[in-house]
Order: structure tokens, then sequence, then C-alpha cells
């Protein structure tokens, strides 16, 4: 047996996507990391060997402006650059480079830690070492770290250090939660196992195995949607274990889901009811991806309460926007759907408390293992939403080591640091603006060649008859002074438009009304209606307007999309598989669905002119859409023109790296895996080919340029330094977007 230690600043133990995130994050900060991870590959319940989609807050495109950005967002984005149709084993990669990418990690993959020392009392511990083998090399390593994070999902490293914990459902009266059962139990969400079909080209015959489940016996044909087409996350309930312990008793799970997928395909192949000559199974997963387990108490308990009522936390460090998502205790065969669901009317934020636990001192975590309860877990356990906890952990992390202060300690004296090294990192948090005092352009006075002035879309072919109540959304910067639709009428009729203001900045539904409009619409096509809705809010802020149904005309639709636009549809299915979930109708983000007019906007004309594209907006602190665009948007470039936005300070300042963050639409729905792919593979309004000019004595000269760009955030660090009084940076061709969209601009000294 050969033993070793390995010593670094902080020990990630679970490569998921947690994991994967903090290690990235810390190591990017200049720490070393041990990333240890029990399985062959990175990604966790996302890698090929389980293949769960990566769900986050966009919550497949029910959440406005909702994808993630910092590391998710970059895997997000490089997948679908590199990984279109959705490979499992092409997104390992990416998962796998994303961290080989870093030196300072030490990655440790099949290696299974179940030995952890700690010291301390019940009410305070402290974690020394924690000790794995690695499974083919016969090696036990001795993990050493002044920092350590359990990103295991099942929270092991934690359990074994003797950190408090809960697994199981909260009484209702614990938090206040209305979906909490009336009294605590032991409950957890199941597991599932997932399988592949393909068409063979031929016909292929399926001989059941014995221990296949004669599902024609089981409530599941009456109660689940089985298609002969669908695989892979489509069969997503198949699902069970949430009355068993699903760790101890993971073995019995699996066998139990290995009948059932094997009766399904019996069923499908051999029923008589499917065209599945040709189809043969491709692959059918072995591990269960679990979803429940134990999870920490940290300082904060996140609950059903802040999720809801979307409570803005002092100590905010991500977002999240799925629904909470809970499922019957009986999974497969429960008589009930698979799934219920409680939206927000947006995106919710999560504490740092919740991040560190309440009684081990250098103890952090990121996952399905935070501090919430069962409830509010139903909808932070997704992985996206895990992925944007690991990078605050991690972030986290790397402050605590570099200070030698606690997780606690941190939150008590340097939360302010916390959070402004995530955002400088594009990480999001909603709601917080760049204040970080060595960022340069704060001070710059900025112009630029052209900036999008007025809100106009148009181009519209489509016809889009008006059979239902639709809307859409624009930013009003500063005021509105009316605006005009294009409709087609059958006959001479009236149309009803209404201005709604949203509430929080964060959401994108309708809450109050501003003001209501009618207008005459002559019989004809391509009429333009005026509507005098008129509104000066106290702040710039996005306006919701809805335009009642008419049955006797139809509005114009774009097949461009414009910046800051949304279009939406009332009353529109939330999801494909709607039979097999519960969503309450009356919430207004599933109300109002923008599902299908994705880059599809109705065509329209604002009556005034907007701020909201200025090239101030580059420096004003917001990164991503909040109450408006936040991004600065310049006219459309000419061909083979440029568009350039310039920084001026009142003398020379040192310049060695600067921070060009792109607009790459939070709005567009990314998968990695099959559930749907986009009609292209860069973002188009990601800037191509640029450059940076520096004016030096006078003059412009060119220090950096960067072409076939294809990421949000660029970190340019310039080879030699420079004394400048002013920046340029100049856009000479996009990805397809007619505009330069730049949502930020960061400078920095050496």
């Amino acid at each position: 047996m050969r033993t070793e230690t390995v010593r670094t600043d902080i020990t990630v133990v679970g490569g998921g996507l947690a994991g994967v995130c903090a290690a990235v994050a810390a190591a990017r900060l200049g720490k070393t990391v041990a990333l240890v991870h029990n399985r062959p590959v990175l990604g966790g319940n996302s890698s090929s060997e389980v293949r769960v989609w990566v769900c986050g807050a966009t919550a497949h495109g029910t959440n406005r402006y909702a994808r993630e950005t910092g590391i998710m967002g970059e895997l997000f984005v490089e997948n679908q650059y590199r990984n279109p149709e959705g490979n499992p084993y092409i997104w390992d990669l990416v998962v796998l480079e994303a961290v080989r990418t870093e030196t300072n990690i030490r990655l440790f993959l099949n290696t299974d830690v179940h030995e952890v020392e700690a010291d301390g009392g019940e009410e305070s511990r402290t974690i020394r070492s924690a000790t794995g083998w690695m499974m083919g090399s016969e090696r036990r390593i001795r993990y050493e770290s002044p920092i350590f994070l359990d990103c295991t999902g099942d929270g092991l490293i934690g359990f074994l250090a003797g950190a408090r914990y809960r697994i199981g459902r909260e009484a209702r009266d614990e938090y206040g939660e209305e979906w909490a059962p009336e009294t605590a139990d032991g409950i957890a969400l199941g597991s599932t196992l997932l399988f592949y079909t393909q068409d063979a080209g031929r016909p292929v015959r399926f001989v059941p195995p014995s221990f296949a489940k004669d599902i024609a016996q089981t409530p599941i044909p009456l109660k689940r949607v089985i298609r002969s087409g669908d695989s892979g996350c489509h069969y997503w309930w198949i699902e069970w274990g949430g009355e068993l312990d699903t760790v101890h008793d993971n073995e019995r799970i699996r066998d139990e889901l290995w009948s059932v997928i094997y009766g399904i395909w019996d069923y499908i192949k051999n029923s008589g009811r499917f065209d599945a000559d040709n189809m043969t199974l491709e692959w059918v997963g072995s591990i269960p991806g679990k979803r429940e387990y134990r999870r920490f108490v940290g300082d904060y308990v996140l609950n059903q309460n802040d999720i809801i009522g979307q409570r803005p936390f002092d100590d905010r460090i991500a977002f999240g926007g799925w629904s909470i998502d809970l499922h019957p205790p009986q999974g497969m065969y429960a008589a009930e759907s698979g799934s219920k669901h409680m939206h927000a009317d947006g995106v919710y934020s999560i504490p740092y408390r919740s991040l560190y636990s309440v009684n081990t001192d250098n103890l952090l975590f990121a996952g399905r293992n935070v501090s919430a309860s069962h409830v509010a877990f139903g909808t932070t356990r997704v992985m996206a939403t895990c992925a944007v906890m690991g990078e605050a952990a991690g972030t986290a992390a790397a402050l605590c080591a570099g200070q030698g202060i606690s997780p606690r300690e941190l939150y008590e004296t340097g939360l302010e640091t916390l959070q402004q090294t995530l955002l400088k990192q594009d990480a999001s948090i909603v709601g917080l603006t760049n204040r970080d005092p060595d960022d340069l352009a704060r001070q710059a006075a900025v112009t630029a060649s052209s900036f999008r002035s007025t809100i106009a879309v148009d181009g519209g072919e489509e016809v889009y008859r008006l059979t239902q109540d639709v809307g859409f959304l624009f930013p009003v910067d500063p005021a509105l002074d009316g605006l005009e639709l294009l409709a087609d009428a059958d006959e001479n009729t009236v149309l009803t438009a209404e201005l709604w203001e949203t509430g929080r900045a964060e959401n994108y539904v309708p809450r109050s009304l501003v003001a209501s409009s009618t207008a005459e619409v002559a019989a004809g096509r391509g009429r333009r209606v005026r509507f005098d809705l008129k509104w000066q809010p106290e702040q710039p802020q996005n306006a919701f307007v809805i335009v009642r149904g008419n049955d006797k005309a139809g509005l114009r639709a774009s097949d461009r999309p414009f910046t800051g636009v949304l279009a939406f549809e009332r009353g529109a299915a939330p999801h494909a598989a709607a039979e097999l979930e519960d969503h309450d109708a009356s919430q207004p983000i599933v109300e109002w669905s923008m599902k299908r007019r994705i880059r599809r906007p109705f065509c329209f004309r604002a009556l005034s002119a907007t701020e909201a594209y200025a090239p101030a907006k580059a420096v004003n602190g917001w990164k991503r859409p909040y109450g408006g665009p936040q991004m600065w948007v310049s006219e459309p470039l000419e061909e083979g023109g440029e568009a350039w936005l310039e920084l001026s300070w009142p003398r020379s300042v040192d310049i060695g790296e600067v921070h060009a963050t792109w607009n790459d639409d939070v709005n567009e729905d990314l998968i990695n895996l099959h559930h749907h792919r986009t009609p292209f593979e860069v973002i188009p309004e990601l800037v191509k080919h640029y450059r940076l000019e520096a004016r030096v004595d006078g003059r412009w000269e060119t220090v950096a340029e960067v072409r076939d760009n294809r990421r949000r955030t660029n970190r340019i660090r310039l080879a030699q330094p420079v004394t400048a009084d002013a920046l340029r940076i100049v856009v000479r061709e996009t990805n397809g977007s007619p505009c330069a969209e730049l949502a930020e601009i960061r400078v920095y000294g050496e």
C-alpha cells in the first residue's frame, strides 16, 4: 500500500458541478486546491455516468434573464459551442478541461474519502484531515487543509466530522412553510436511473431479463407518459426510494429502478402499442441519480418563505430560479402527478450563511447539501444552482485561507469583500453593483461612437392572431410618451393596451396597472396603432404592456430580437411534459410565458427617446439585466464599420488589465445535453473581433486585439502596462447581432 499526504490551502471533496466550480473559483484566486472525487469523471449527476440535464434559474425558459454567469455560465456557453448535439462525453470533457486549465488544482479522481479527523466538542469542531482510497492505484491519501468544502451531495465529509445536519421533512410550524407536512418525518425525494435509445435502422428484438417488472400491472402506464421516441431526462419520473434511506438503501433502489427501466422497454418493444420495431437500447444508467439526503445546518436555514418572498438577504451571494419542485414519496408508483411546482415571481437570492456549518468552524458546503429546509431544497437542488453556490463557497474558502479566518468570521468582517470578489469574477448577485475601489473605469468619463436612442422593433412578416392576451416588456428610461403597435385587422375594431409596472427590478411579470388606452384600428394590413400610454417612473425600470385579446385582429411579430425587449403569451403551457407536472396556472411566471416568443418580439415603437443603452451603462455597476438591460448598445454597425466606447480620465492612469463583459443574452436558455438546441453555436450578441486602444501622449495606440471571441467575459492582461489618459474598446464584428453590446468594462492598474 502506498500512503501519502497532500497539503493544500483548500480541500474540496466532491467533483459534481458544485465542487468543480468551488475548486476553479478558489484556484483562480491564487489558492492551491485538492479536488477529490470518487468517480472516474467529473460532473456528478450531469456526467456521462448519470446524464441529467443541468437545470437552473431559467427553469427551462420559465424565468426571464435568469441564466447563470460566472463559472457555470462559462461552462454553458463553451458547451454550446463545442457540443451543440448534447453529447454527454463531450460535456465530460468541457467540465474536465475547466479544471485542468487551473494549475493550482490537483485533481484526484476515483478517490473515495471515508475517514475524517476532527477536534473539539459537539458545539465547535475543526476538521484536521480527510483520508481517501484511490481505487485502481492502491493509494491511501490524507488531505490536510485549513479549509474544507463538502460538495459530496450526500454530505459524507461533514457527517464524519460531526457537522450538524437534517434528513427528511420539517414540520410545518418550524418555518411556517405552506408545503411542509404537519409532522416532521424522514421522507426525501427519490433517486432516478435514465436510459438512452436509438433507431438501429433495422428491426431489433428485445428479450427482457427475468427481473424486468411487468409495468402493465402497476399504475405507471396510467399515470406517466411513455413514448417510444423519448429517452434520457424525458424519463426523469422513473424515481423511487423517497420512503427509504437513499444512501443505505442505494443498491435496493438501483435494482428496483433497473427492473422498471427494462419493464418499460419491454412494454415499448413488445406490447404492440408503439412503433418501435427498429428501436434499441443504447445506454442504461447504473448509478442512481440521487436527489436528496443530508442537508447541513448553517447559521441560516433557507426556507420556502424566503424563496417565494424573494428575500433580499444582506449576505446574498448567488441566486436561483427553479420552482419549488417536490415529488411524491412513492415516486413512479404514486397516484398523483410526478411533481408539483410553486414559483416565485422571479429569481431569488441565497445567503452566504447557508453555505457554512453552524458547529464546524472550517467547513463550507455547496450543492444539494446546503442549509435549507426540505421545501426550499426543492429549488436549490438543481445543478446550475448548486454550481453557483459552489463558486460562492470556493471564493469564500479562498478568502478564508488567505486571511486565516473561519467562514463565520468572513461573514462578520469580510462580507463586502466576498460579494465584490464574486462580482469581479462575473458571478451574479441580484441587486448588488460593482463598488470595487481599484476599478479605474468607475472614475472615467464615458463616451461612444453611438448608442441606441430609440426602441423600435420592425420587420414583422408574421401575423400573430390575438386569440388571447399577449404582452411585451421594454425599458423605460427615463420616460415614455406613448407607443405604437403594428397590427392587422379583419374589420374595423378597437384594441386595448395596458401599461403595468413589474414591481421588483429582477421581476418580469405585470404587478400594478399604471395606465390603460384604447385605439381604433381600421380594417387592413400593417396598420400603425398609437396608444396614449405615458409614464415617468421615479427611476428607470421595465414596462410590461398587455394587449388584450381581440379575435378580429393580430399583431405583427419580428424574427429579429431586440435587446431589452421580451414578448409573452398568456396561458401557454409551462413545459412540454405538462401532463406529468402540477403547475398552478395562476402564478404570474406561469401565466405569462415567453417560451414560444424567444427572439421573436412583437413589432412596436416607443414614442420617446431612451437612455437605456447609453455608454454610461457599461460602467454603472450592473452587469446583467436589472430593471432594464443595463448595457451599452451601439447603433447597428455599417458594413465594414466599427463602434467604440471610450473611457477618459482627467490625468493619465496606469493600465495593466482590462475586463470586458459582453452581452451573452442571459435570457437564452442553454442546456448541456439533449433537452433542446439553439440555431446558433455562439451567442449572436457576443462581440467577435475587437481591439483595445490607449491614448498615450495624445496618440492612439493598439495595446491588445481579440479575434474569434465566443466568451462573455474577457480578462485581458496587457503584454506591457501603459500610462494613458483614455482607453477605447473598438468593435469590428459581432457573432451575428447588428450592434455592439457591452455589459461592463473594468480597468485595473498593474
